[in-house]
């Protein structure tokens, strides 16, 4: 399956400066998914990415399937996590059917790429087992360093994307209101929502900090009950 998402592949390959940003996003987020879902059952993952979380998920249920839609992102994956055991169905996350139903459904940072986010999360709703959790985490235009940015007269819009953003692939930002309100209108209400790392200051000077990872780890640990200061949103969301 040949398409353009294959156009974003580079930004997935590991070797640019946010890529500090993302290891802390999406290896902290699953690691809170396992902590109030357990491991057991079935996992449905929407998207590998930088294939962090696929990583820490992998092995800890006994069904792991997952959908990505770039051939390009599911090579490099595959070339370097050769022993993952999860089922990797390359798919358009639109064009996605099963008559399978899943314990747990993730969509760790997959809204902000779609062009239809309310339809994904109705089509996606579907699939559940009853009983079963939806996770959602998306990133926060209101992040704390964002905040400053604009206070400070270097950011117009804490909403604007930033060229990495279109790089990646990234079509919007989110607020907890917006988050909310697609949450909603897909029929489904949010039962609890925590913060992804509470990030003070832009990526290039919290490299420059060169900070212990017992900082990293605080900082994520402070950001849980702040989810409207943390650079990404972990919503746990079911049908109403």
């Amino acid at each position: 399956m040949s398409n353009t998402l294959d156009t974003h592949a580079a930004a997935y390959q590991g070797d640019n400066l946010y890529d500090f940003d993302n290891e802390i996003l999406l290896t902290r987020y699953p690691q809170r998914i396992l902590h109030h879902a357990g491991a057991a059952g079935s996992l449905l993952e929407l998207g590998l990415g930088h294939g962090y979380a696929t990583k820490v998920f992998s092995g800890r249920f006994e069904r792991h399937v997952v959908l990505e839609g770039s051939p390009a992102v599911i090579r490099n994956f595959r070339e370097k996590n050769p022993d993952c055991g999860a089922r990797i169905v390359e798919t358009y996350f639109e064009e996605f059917s099963t008559e399978e139903r899943f314990d747990v459904i993730v969509m760790g940072f997959i809204l902000e790429h779609v062009d239809d986010p309310v339809l994904i999360l109705r089509r996606y709703r579907a699939f559940l087992a009853p009983g079963g959790k939806i996770f959602l985490a998306v990133p926060n235009a209101e992040v704390l360093n964002r905040r400053l940015g604009k206070l400070a007269g270097l950011l117009d819009d804490v909403t604007r994307l930033s060229e990495h953003d279109l790089l990646l692939g990234h079509k919007r930002y989110y607020t907890m209101g917006s988050l909310s309100a697609d949450v909603a209108l897909a029929g489904c209400g949010v039962d609890r929502l925590e913060g992804i790392y509470l990030k003070p200051f832009t990526t290039r000077q919290m490299v420059s900090l060169q900070l212990d990872g017992t900082v990293i780890g605080a900082l994520c640990a402070v950001g849980i009950d702040y989810p409207e200061l943390s650079c990404g949103l972990l919503a746990e969301i079911s049908a109403r």
